[in-house]
């Protein structure tokens, strides 16, 4: 670099002959992307998204009386003697408890494997905390790949909440409204190719962020843990998840993988399904005997 110093000083005072140039140099190295300096501005964030779920709209619901299909299991909640039913009001109280505790409104209900009694037990747990009449309620059927919550209820699959998430539907048209009962449901709606993916989309965790406005309590029925990641990701959405088991048929090894899936982060508990009769009558029928 000095001999091209002294080339350029030679020059200003008129020492450098036409013919003599400055000796080549080396040229300066390049300098890879990763330790070039960032001088643009920083990506813009993405909008959030805004659903304006709000309680005046469930009164556009549709109304549709209650018909349980005659092999859904649904229990009647206003006899007081039916055992199952007590059993669902003990799970309510519970998690009515821990709402006092931590932040809990949105609930998912899974299992590690299929035919373990999810959706016969997030059915009847929506309707035992319908039943307390404090606020509104909504049930979702959230398990996009054999949805059978409709069914249950004997109302139409369509619209539903893939169409509400398609924008094919406003909120209010996706719902329906138990007669006599602060229950909503939230059917499937139309089949979709990638169940996964529409749950992916931003608008899922806007409606997880939003219906604790709307609704005291979410409840959810989605696909077993083992066959489909779409419980894995409503679990990150949701404040709470509860596991059922089926006595007899789901394996320990079932029931670890299971938890390992979902991290433990918001385990609510274990709900053990296919007790015997004679197991539950043995807690209250000593009691009922003794007050009739």
């Amino acid at each position: 670099m000095s001999r091209v110093h002294d080339a350029l000083r030679r020059a200003e005072m008129g020492d450098l002959q036409p013919d003599e140039a400055p000796p080549e140099t080396a040229p300066e190295p390049v300098r890879t992307p990763e330790f070039l300096p960032v001088n643009g501005p920083p990506a813009p964030a993405a909008t959030p998204v805004r659903l304006n779920i709000h309680p005046g709209m469930l009164g556009d619901a549709p109304l549709v009386p209650f018909q349980p299909a005659p092999e859904s299991h649904l229990l009647d909640l206003n006899n007081s003697h039916e055992t199952p039913a007590e059993e669902f009001r003990t799970l309510r109280t519970r998690l009515n408890h821990l709402q006092t505790l931590q932040p809990l409104h949105t609930v998912v209900v899974t299992s590690p494997s299929p035919a373990e009694g999810k959706t016969f037990s997030v059915a009847n747990l929506a309707l035992a905390q319908s039943h307390l009449a404090e606020s509104s309620v909504l049930l979702g059927d959230f398990d996009l790949r054999r949805p059978i919550v409709h069914n249950l209820f004997q109302i139409d699959r369509a619209p539903g909440l893939s169409d509400y998430l398609t924008g094919q539907c406003t909120f209010p048209q996706a719902l329906r409204r138990i007669e006599g009962m602060s229950l909503y449901v939230l059917p499937a709606g139309t089949p979709v190719k990638n169940p996964l993916e529409l749950l992916n989309m931003r608008q899922t965790r806007a409606l997880f962020e939003e219906l604790p406005r709307t609704f005291n309590w979410a409840i959810f029925d989605t696909p077993p843990l083992l066959f489909s990641a779409d419980a894995n990701l409503l679990a990150t959405m949701a404040d709470g998840t509860i596991l059922v088991v089926k006595i007899g048929s789901t394996t320990f090894d079932n029931v670890t993988r299971a938890m390992q899936s979902l991290c433990e982060n918001n385990v609510l508990g274990i709900v053990a399904n296919g007790a015997r009769a004679s197991e539950l009558y043995s807690k209250y029928t000593y009691y009922y005997s003794k007050t009739e």
